[in-house]
């Protein structure tokens, strides 16, 4: 290949027409031709064509064509132009996917959804509104242009955005030949599993079984235990994983099962994370760790009665499992929050029961637990449109202020809206930025803890001119606690980010099995990071940020994401472990 960007394109010659191919050559555009080959009757050659230029090599091939006539003084054949042109295109729009083969486009006429690498070239503001306003009117009468999502990343040399049209669409037009460095097939979002008739889920759900490993409940492995609404193991994703005799209540008269549906897709969510990923991939997936499940709460949400009763019933819900298998090792994750945010991170008796069990103070600290518990949201819609001033104003919910718990608030990498018939709705956070959703410490006096401690994806809102909504391409995928009727749901906010947090912890307890949970807890605050967007959004660039700066950073982004990765690295390299 040619040094610099651009296309390599072969041409070839009709058996009845010799081209002189030398003529498309044009050195100070670059156009260069690389070789001519003599094969009978067909010449064939192949040119380079610098980034940019393809549309002036049409040109020369159109006037070079054109003025070739017959023995008569006839033009030649306009249909073996077109041809032509047509075949240049189509290997030109081969050359520009960068994806794997089997993931290009089956058909001509369907549209899909294509992942549009362009170039910065001088001005990149410039570069990017140009392809928008050129793909959305078809170059060809009888095809409509393209659909362009609003949402758009940037590297140092890339836009990345995303456009909706078939095979046909983009080979006919020359915005696409001309101006985009890179093609490649978009990652899937929950909407497209979410939409799916429930037997093309089950097609998605048996795909997925078939490659997955389950650990034995035999072996000593760690076990995320969710004090939730319950969870209904007849889920096939879920059952190898959850045990009858791991499903537990506080209240009998309740059952173990989950009629709301939020305990059931924590379990999804606190297994194998974004179901979205697992599905769209095809390599062998290992569960490492197994779940537990203690009903309690009946519904989703606090009942809003007194909160020193929510704080005994936790106990109680600890103590259930504990009781039955005092050996699993485990971290507890606990999605269910008070309704308002009145204590402002004074200590509560709620939260001070989580404190105690995190403390294992009853027992003279013998006994330590790792409590992992959300933030809260902010779950007034009309609130989202003062975003981010909106996670400001609402602090975290009770008991998420406990000191010795990990409380996480969310994050979104969601802005990719992938619903048909959505062109006027755009995602209200950034990749990497802080979640719509995602409650903070920042209304708090300077004396209560910084919390969250952590952030984790939980989704995006998206919005129009009017009104804020959730859609699926903006959630999380998970597992539906109806599964005779749907295998697969949506999910986020801080409950999503608290159950991924949960799982993340139980991978480092499953590679370093003798961790106290305190250690867990460190390296997994240890691990994050905080993104670009949120330095970018909390921390002036004008000048060297001051310590209040980070404060309020902290308040609201915690210490950042945590990273597996990090965490194991960091833990491996240590002077007590070695690499």
């Amino acid at each position: 290949m040619k040094e610099g960007l651009g296309l390599q394109v072969e041409f070839e010659s009709f058996p009845d027409v010799e081209l002189a191919f030398e003529s498309l050559a044009r050195e100070n555009q670059g156009i260069e031709l690389l070789n001519v080959r003599h094969e009978g009757e067909i010449t064939r050659a192949t040119i380079f064509v610098p980034d940019g230029k393809l549309d002036h090599f049409e040109k020369l091939i159109v006037a070079y064509l054109e003025r070739r006539r017959d023995s008569r003084d006839r033009p030649r054949d306009n249909r073996r132009l077109l041809d032509a042109i047509r075949e240049i295109r189509a290997a030109s729009l081969r050359a520009l996917w960068t994806d794997d083969d089997e993931a290009f486009p089956a058909t001509e006429d369907e549209p899909v959804w294509w992942e549009v690498w362009l170039p910065v070239r001088r001005d990149r503001q410039a570069t990017t509104a140009a392809f928008r306003a050129r793909a959305a009117f078809g170059e060809r009468a009888d095809l409509q242009g393209m659909r362009v999502a609003k949402g758009e990343l940037t590297f140092p040399e890339r836009t990345v955005l995303l456009a909706r049209a078939s095979v046909e669409q983009m080979r006919a037009s020359m915005v696409t030949l001309n101006n985009i460095a890179e093609l490649r097939r978009p990652k899937e979002t929950a909407e497209f599993f979410d939409s799916l008739p429930a037997s093309e889920q089950l097609e998605w759900l048996d795909d997925l079984l078939a490659r997955t490993r389950y650990t034995s409940s035999a072996k000593d492995v760690p076990y995320v235990c969710l004090l939730d609404t319950g969870a209904n193991r007849g889920h096939r994703l879920l059952a190898p994983a959850l045990d009858v005799a791991d499903l537990h209540t506080v209240e009998p008269g309740w059952g173990t099962d989950d009629s709301t549906g939020h305990g059931t897709g924590m379990a999804g969510l606190a297994l194998g994370g974004n179901l979205t990923e697992l599905l769209g991939a095809n390599g062998p997936v290992d569960f490492g760790h197994r779940l537990e499940s203690v009903k309690l709460l009946p519904s989703d949400g606090a009942t809003g009665t007194d909160p020193e009763h929510h704080g005994y019933l936790t106990v109680e819900a600890a103590a259930r499992p504990e009781i039955s298998a005092p050996g699993h090792r485990r971290v507890f994750s606990m999605a269910v929050t008070a309704r308002d945010n009145r204590d402002q991170g004074r200590p509560s008796a709620w939260s001070s029961a989580l404190d105690a069990l995190a403390a294992d103070s009853d027992g003279h600290g013998g006994h330590p637990r790792l409590l992992v518990v959300s933030a809260g949201n902010v779950s007034d819609p009309t609130a989202w449109n003062n975003y981010p001033e909106s996670n400001d104003s609402d602090g975290v919910h009770d008991p998420a202020q406990a000191w010795n718990a990990l409380t996480v608030g969310a994050f979104t990498d969601l802005i990719s809206i992938s619903e048909p018939d959505t062109e006027e709705l755009e995602p209200i956070a950034p990749k990497g930025g802080l979640s719509p959703f995602s409650t903070t410490s920042l209304p708090w006096e300077r004396r209560w803890p910084l919390k969250p401690d952590v952030v984790m994806e939980g989704g995006n809102v998206a919005r129009d001119a009017l009104t804020p909504v959730t859609i699926p391409s903006l959630s999380l995928l998970t597992t539906s606690h109806r599964p005779a009727q749907r295998s697969f749901t949506t999910t986020h906010a801080t409950s999503a980010a608290t159950a991924l947090a949960a799982r993340l912890a139980a991978q480092v307890m499953e590679a370093y099995p003798g961790l106290w949970p305190e250690t867990v807890r460190g390296l997994l605050v240890h691990s994050a990071e905080w993104t670009d967007a949120m330095k970018g959004a909390y921390l002036p660039e004008s000048m060297s940020p001051a310590k209040g700066d980070y404060q309020k950073l902290l308040r609201r982004c915690g210490f950042g994401v945590p990273d597996l990765e990090r965490a194991l690295w960091s833990l491996a390299n240590s002077p007590d472990h070695g690499c």
